[in-house]
């Protein structure tokens, strides 16, 4: 009897398997108080691997459900939506110059991430990539002020030299003397010369001086903010798309870089277009003797990246300079950019943006025209990428999800 009564519980504690084979028994203690034991999950799990960048490291527990919904609590989330609907208006417009000059560092970078890719390719690390790309455009900003500074400072000094003998010719004028005479010119300027008008005067070269500064700040600026980005693109980029479900990641990482790969087409075509026109320009310069062929190439250059209406602002400045020179040279420029001009818009500009960004030329001269208006020259500098990036939504996303309705 003692024999059956022994045996009992080590048939419980042995169980039978389908096979036959007896499986080793467990402690009921340590079962009970720790439901897992006995298994080798823990064991195998990592304990020091480190999450992704834009994965949840999972040592801050784990999400509770969401709360309940009631008539208080959609209230209150639709009030707290308002104010904050209302202090993100509030900061966009405090803060719309600096945002300007982050848009103005973002499409820089994106333009020039394809010379940074390349010389990464030629086996450079990314900080002497972006080092590299840095200084080529530090280099070029230097050369244009170099040539656009002295001749303005030139001039300007002979004209204040000179502007004695232009008064004297003018009271020699015996019309010009009768308009002073007639209308009391003298005691206007006299008027004019008293302490409160010398004091504003003061405040407005004050005020030049603040605006230069400030201009300089944001040269500054957007060229740090270039090199930050230049520096993270990749980061950035990923953690933008990161941001977007898993479900439809891929998709817009495809048409993310797509949109990235034609701005910086774009970028390239506009500057190989500017340095054509500046070429061209400072070689038509030497040949009719024009003072100071190298700036009046920066201008037109320069001037040449703002779209439909650059090339006709460059043209108007030469044009001006051949003019005050020699009325022939004048005519001889107005000719020149005429037709310079027309080879430009039907031959050059087609080929080079077509394969680029290939955007309609009514959608561009749109978005041009919106661009100034909302942004000055760098709402038009950026429109056209933009009209790119819209056009290629809109073909491969919004007409496709209306069709399959």
């Amino acid at each position: 009897m003692s024999q059956e009564v022994s045996a009992a519980p080590d048939d419980e504690a042995a169980a039978v398997n389908p096979t036959g084979e007896a499986e080793p028994a467990r402690d009921a203690t340590t079962a009970i108080g720790n439901p897992r034991a006995g298994t080798d999950t823990d064991s195998e799990r990592p304990t020091d691997v480190e999450p992704a960048e834009f994965e949840p490291s999972g040592r801050f527990g784990v999400p509770g459900r969401p709360l309940r919904r009631s008539a208080f609590l959609i209230g209150f989330t639709g009030a707290l939506g308002v104010l904050l609907a209302y202090a993100l208006f509030l900061g966009v417009r405090n803060a719309a110059g600096i945002l300007v000059l982050v848009v103005i560092a973002l499409f820089l970078a994106v333009g020039l991430h394809p010379a940074v890719v390349r010389l990464r390719n030629w086996g450079l690390p990314r900080g002497l990539a972006v080092a590299v790309v840095t200084l080529t455009l530090l280099l070029l900003i230097v050369a244009g002020l170099l040539a656009l500074v002295p001749p303005v400072v030139t001039q300007s000094g002979q004209f204040i030299q000179q502007l004695p003998g232009y008064v004297e010719e003018l009271r020699r004028n015996p019309t010009v003397n009768d308009l002073v005479i007639r209308y009391d010119v003298m005691e206007r300027v006299q008027a004019a010369a008293n302490a409160d008008n010398v004091g504003r005067a003061l405040g407005g070269v004050l005020g030049g001086a603040q605006l230069i500064f400030g201009t300089l700040f944001r040269l500054l600026t957007v060229l740090v903010l270039t090199i930050y980005f230049l520096a993270y693109f990749d980061r950035l980029r990923e953690l933008g798309y990161a941001l977007v479900p898993r479900s439809r990641r891929e998709r817009v990482r495809l048409i993310g870089d797509e949109i990235l790969t034609r701005v910086g087409a774009y970028m390239v075509g506009a500057l190989a277009i500017a340095v054509l026109a500046g070429v061209s320009t400072f070689v038509f310069a030497l040949a009719v003797g024009l003072p100071y062929p190298f700036a009046l190439a920066v201008v037109v250059a320069v001037t040449d990246l703002i779209p439909q209406i650059g090339a006709t602002l460059g043209a108007v400045v030469v044009t001006l300079v051949g003019l005050a020179t020699d009325l022939p040279v004048g005519i001889a420029c107005l000719v020149f950019f005429v037709v310079y001009q027309q080879v430009e818009n039907y031959l050059i500009y087609p080929k080079i943006m077509r394969r680029a960004v290939s955007v309609n030329e009514v959608a561009a001269l749109l978005a041009a025209l919106l661009g100034v208006a909302l942004l000055g020259v760098v709402g038009a500098l950026i429109a056209i990428p933009t009209v790119a990036a819209l056009q290629l939504i809109l073909r491969e996303v919004v007409l496709p999800r209306q069709d399959a309705r």
